[in-house]
Formats: C-alpha cells, sequence, structure tokens
C-alpha cells in the first residue's frame, strides 16, 4: 500500500539529509509504528506518504513514494485526499470550521459525499469517540484532548485507506487513548485500513503494533518485528525496560505478556520498599545536557530564586485530606515523602466557569514549598481552567488565591509574573517575537531583571539555542526551555506546567523530570498537568485528581496511582500489589539486594 523506494530528504538550506536511503514496504492492514529520538525525521517520514514533504515544506527528495500505486511526484497533495487521511501534532491548526459537528462534515464535503452518507458516518464517528456530547460546541472552547480526538475523527469520516497519525494520543488522557487506539485497530482488523503512527508514549501504541520502523537519528530507518527491535532500541517504553533488566525473553510488549512472566521477580522484591531515585541533584548537568534540556542553577545564584513565605500558617488538613474512606497511606507511600517547606500558595472554593458549563466547582488546594505536584484527570475535568485561575489572568467567578501574601489576579502584571509563573499546553503560545534573543531580552525588560538573565537561564536549561534563530523553528523540547526561562526570569516561588511533554522522547522526559525536581528542590512548588502517567510516576510527590471540575483524589504518588486502572503507570501495573513505580526504583533494589 505504502512503498518508499531509495528516498532521500533534504530541508532547504540544511547540512544534511533528514531522510537517507529508506526502503520501506507497508502493505494493506498494517499497523505500523514509527519511532525515534525527538527531531530523527518521524514527522519528515510521514509527510512524504501524501506528498506534503516536499510540496508543502520544500526541500530536495530524491527516490520515489507511491501510495495505492500513485506516485507523489505524479500528483499534488489534495489528490491523495480521498486516499490518506493525516492528523497532525497541532490540532487546532487543521481545523477550518467552528464547531464539531461541523469539522467532522468538512472533509466528507470537499469529496463530494452524498449528504445522507456524511450524516450516517458523523453519527458513527461521534460514538466512535465518545464526542457525541460536544456536537455542538466550538471547536476552540475545547480542551486539548477532546480538539485531538476532533481531529481524528474529522480525518476517519472520510474512510480513507490509509490513516497517518503523528502523535494521535499525545492530549489525551489514559482512558480516552485506549479508546482511540481501539477505534484505530477496528479499522485495521476489520476494514484493512493501514496506519502509519508516530508516538513518543510508545507503551500506548507497541503492543498494538504489527511492525516497527524505528529512525535512527543518521536519516536511515530499522524495520522489522516489534518485539525483536525492542532489544537494543535507544527509546523504549518502561514495560521492555523492565523486561531488560529482569531478563526476560521474548522481551514484553504489554502488561499483559509481562505480568505473565513477573512472579519471579515479584518474588526477589517482596518485604523490599521503593524509594525516591533520581532527585534534583543525582543528575549531571553532561548526562543532561545529552538529552536537550540540561539541570538549571549554572549561571544562577540560589539568591536569584523566590524563597517560600516565611511564617505562615500551615493550611487546614482538609485541603489536603484524601477522599473519605481510604485508608492511611502505606508504608512505601510514606518511604517516598520528601521534606516540604510553608505554603507557597492556598487557593480557597474556587469556581471557573463559561456560559452555564462550570469547569472548576469550589476547588480548594494548597501547594506547598519544595513539592511537585501532578495534576491529573480526563479531558475536560478541568485541569488548564484550574491552573489559569491559580495564575490569575484566567477567568475566576468564585473564591481566593494567596501567595506571598498577594492575589496575582488581582495585582499588577510585573508583580504577578514574580509571584506565579505558567507555562501552557502550547508553549510557543507566549513566544511573539522574531528571535531568541528578542525574547530573551524581553522577558529581561518585563520582569525588571539585569540583562541576560533569561538567555543565562536559557542556556542552563538547553545549552547552545542560537540566539538569532526563530522560535518557531526550535524542537519542543528547546521552545519549551524557551518558554520556561522566559518565565523563571521574574523568580516566581510557583511554576504551573500544563502538558509540558507533549512531544518529548523518553530521553528529553527524563531530563525533564530532574528539571522539575531541581525547580522544586531550590525552594518553588511546581504544578505538572498531565496525562503522561509514566512522568508522573518519575517526578511527582503528590497527585492530584480531577472530575467534573472537582478534586477526587489527594495524596502521595504511590497512594494514589497504584490504586488506580487509568493513573497506574506499567512497573505497577506488572508488580501490583506491590508500589513500585519506575524501572530505576526496581534496578536499585536488584543491585542492592547483589550487593
Amino acid at each position: 500500500m505504502i512503498e518508499f523506494q531509495q528516498v532521500t530528504f533534504t530541508y532547504a538550506g540544511a547540512g544534511r539529509p533528514t531522510l537517507r536511503d529508506v526502503d520501506l514496504s507497508v502493505g494493506e492492514g498494517e499497523l505500523c509504528l514509527v519511532t525515534g529520538r525527538t527531531g530523527t525525521g518521524k514527522s519528515t517520514l510521514l509527510g512524504a506518504v501524501n506528498g506534503l514533504v516536499p510540496h508543502f515544506t520544500g526541500g530536495h527528495l530524491q527516490g520515489r513514494v507511491t501510495v495505492d500505486g500513485i506516485s507523489t511526484a505524479d500528483a499534488p497533495p489534495q489528490e491523495f485526499a480521498h486516499l490518506v487521511g493525516v492528523v497532525g501534532q497541532d490540532p487546532l491548526a487543521g481545523f477550518v470550521t467552528d464547531t464539531v459537528e461541523e469539522e467532522l462534515a468538512y472533509g466528507m464535503e470537499q469529496l463530494a459525499i452524498a449528504p445522507d452518507v456524511m450524516r450516517k458516518r458523523v453519527e458513527e464517528t461521534l460514538d466512535l469517540l465518545g464526542i457525541a456530547g460536544l456536537r455542538h460546541r466550538a471547536l476552540r472552547t475545547l480542551s486539548g484532548g477532546q480538539q485531538q480526538r476532533v481531529a481524528i475523527g474529522s480525518v476517519l469520516t472520510a474512510h480513507p485507506r490509509v490513516l497517518v497519525l503523528d502523535e494521535p494520543t499525545s492530549a489525551l488522557d489514559p482512558t480516552a487513548a485506549e479508546d482511540v487506539l481501539a477505534a484505530i485497530t477496528r479499522l485495521v482488523h476489520d476494514l484493512g485500513t493501514t496506519v502509519l503512527v508516530a508516538e513518543h508514549r510508545m507503551e500506548r501504541v507497541l503492543q498494538y503494533a504489527d511492525r516497527l520502523v524505528h529512525l535512527t537519528g543518521d536519516g536511515r530507518v530499522r524495520e522489522g518485528d516489534p518485539a525483536e527491535l525492542m532489544r537494543d532500541a535507544d527509546v523504549a517504553p518502561p514495560v521492555v525496560r523492565l523486561g531488560r533488566l529482569a531478563g526476560w525473553d521474548p522481551l514484553p510488549l504489554s502488561v499483559r505478556d509481562a505480568r505473565r512472566r513477573a512472579a519471579g521477580l515479584r518474588a526477589r522484591l517482596a518485604g523490599r520498599v521503593p524509594v525516591p531515585t533520581g532527585d534534583g541533584d543525582g543528575g549531571e548537568s553532561g548526562s543532561l545536557r545529552d538529552s536537550g534540556l540540561p539541570a538549571c542553577g549554572g549561571s544562577t545564584s540560589p539568591e536569584a530564586f523566590r524563597a517560600p513565605a516565611a511564617g505562615r500558617s500551615t493550611p487546614p488538613e482538609a485541603s489536603r485530606a484524601p477522599a473519605a474512606g481510604r485508608s492511611a497511606p502505606p508504608k512505601a507511600s510514606r518511604a517516598f515523602a520528601r521534606p516540604v517547606g510553608a505554603p507557597a500558595l492556598t487557593a480557597h472554593r474556587l469556581v471557573v466557569a463559561y456560559g452555564e458549563t462550570i469547569a472548576v466547582r469550589e476547588v480548594s488546594l494548597a501547594l506547598r514549598a519544595g513539592e511537585v505536584t501532578a495534576l491529573m484527570g480526563r479531558n475536560g475535568s478541568g485541569k488548564s481552567s484550574l491552573l489559569w485561575a491559580l495564575q490569575g489572568s484566567g477567568p475566576r467567578h468564585a473564591g481566593s488565591v494567596e501567595t506571598a501574601g498577594r492575589d496575582p489576579g488581582r495585582a499588577p502584571a510585573r508583580t504577578a509574573r514574580t509571584l506565579v509563573g505558567l507555562v501552557p499546553q502550547t508553549a510557543g503560545d507566549l513566544l511573539y517575537l522574531p528571535t531568541v534573543d528578542a525574547e530573551c531580552a524581553q522577558a529581561d525588560t518585563e520582569s525588571g531583571a539585569r540583562a541576560g538573565a533569561c538567555r543565562g537561564l536559557l542556556d542552563g536549561l538547553a545549552a547552545g539555542i542560537p540566539g538569532d534563530r526563530h522560535p518557531r523553528d526550535l524542537s519542543e523540547g528547546q521552545r519549551l526551555a524557551l518558554v520556561l526561562a522566559v518565565q523563571l526570569t521574574a523568580a516566581p516561588g510557583v511554576v504551573l506546567l500544563d502538558e509540558p511533554t507533549r512531544g518529548l522522547d523518553y530521553h528529553a522526559k527524563e531530563a525533564f523530570a530532574r528539571l522539575v525536581r531541581r525547580l522544586a528542590d531550590e525552594g518553588r512548588s511546581v504544578v505538572v498537568a498531565t496525562h503522561d502517567v509514566e512522568f508522573t510516576a518519575r517526578a511527582a510527590d503528590r497527585v492530584v485528581v480531577m472530575a467534573e471540575g472537582e478534586i477526587v483524589a489527594d495524596g502521595p504518588t504511590p497512594e494514589v496511582v497504584v490504586s488506580s486502572p487509568a493513573f497506574a503507570p506499567q512497573v505497577a501495573k506488572v508488580l501490583s500489589p506491590q508500589e513500585w513505580l519506575t524501572v530505576e526504583q526496581v534496578r536499585a533494589a536488584l543491585e542492592a539486594e547483589a550487593a
């Protein structure tokens, strides 16, 4: 169905090819997973399938790409619309209508599909993806995950023979991701649809893949059986890394396969208590630089960061209490506890509403200095709305927020920047100047910082970013580092991060986890709104779960996630009922046993 024959592609002005001598054949009804480090050319490979690369991107392509016998050199991308459906990384950028129902129908209108058929397919897709309740909603009022489901649905309604999906679950909560992948798998099995999908969260997709295509970083690809390629791949999900550590053969690709082999490992770990691994002082800057997000602090003294307010009373226990009826945390949960400071921010009975829709419903929350809090919940549960209300820029219909004796929502803009910093889901939304250096200089001016302060922070986060480069030309990790540096220039005591790991591979996320830990160790309170359960297991001290605008769970990370089928990481599912969260914890325990 899809054929790459000796394909080499080089972007205009690039010193070396992004793809080099690629030979690849994907048959009808195959689900092919494309993997590789950030920046290795996965999106370029996907874009070449329907001719967007090079017709839209520019650059020089050698070789031949065909889909169902049609060459991309002989037909423009629009001629592949009936054959290839594409969902990109940024769903909002691809929308052309105003409401969900209109967007689902738009592609079929362009293909001149009969109105009665269109109506039937729209209804089927609304039910298939669980978005019937969003039918008349404006697209720009949806959460990131809801937008992603609509984008996938707008492609499915046209019934293409080939689906090309670039990180289709990056903004979805775990349950929604399973639903979407189940729908895609059904199309593969029942209708023979060919699917090419790139996804950094491999733990979600690997078990469904018929074949793996791995980009090695030099423009070349390796392809073959997923279990075979995972033996030495430089990116691998936790269940595979656990299998490598335990010496299992063949390597498990799913939690179910791993649990069947895990009895012996659970017996070896019985009676041992997991301890935190990879604290902020444990990651060397060299290894962090290799991952693209070095540890901060190299160019900024501790005095440059705001200390938590002194002398403030401890908030009522009700604000931290877990849901009624839950038992006291087990020993493993207490072993994870890190010392935290005084309250850095307190919120009391916050209410956020959009018209008749209540997004946040009387939420009270206390954030402590030195603590990393993961904010989790299904798509549309109110996480982003809560972050914006805490930061002060978002709507707040009732309730109060206090940090360092001030309400950031009622403080002047320059003062508010020193209280709470927020990195939104699309970090690039905060970047509006033509170069990196211009963004850094503007951050210094707006924050009243010394000249070069922002650039120094950026070099500590991601060294080597050219100052004359346009922010839109940066990688996801580099852009995230720039926005974080802009926000940290004001030295806020509270840092809020909304889905910061989208677009980051496992290595970059590991580096980012160390960065988040270091921010907390320097006295900040850090809140990360995320659907990434593996990142939460690695980085968070505390997990707060939201549903329907309310907090339904709040407690230490092991206590909350191990008991949750939806939010438990892969290692916790494999080794349950023991409270192990990461491969690193298991490795440390086995090494201690050997010693």
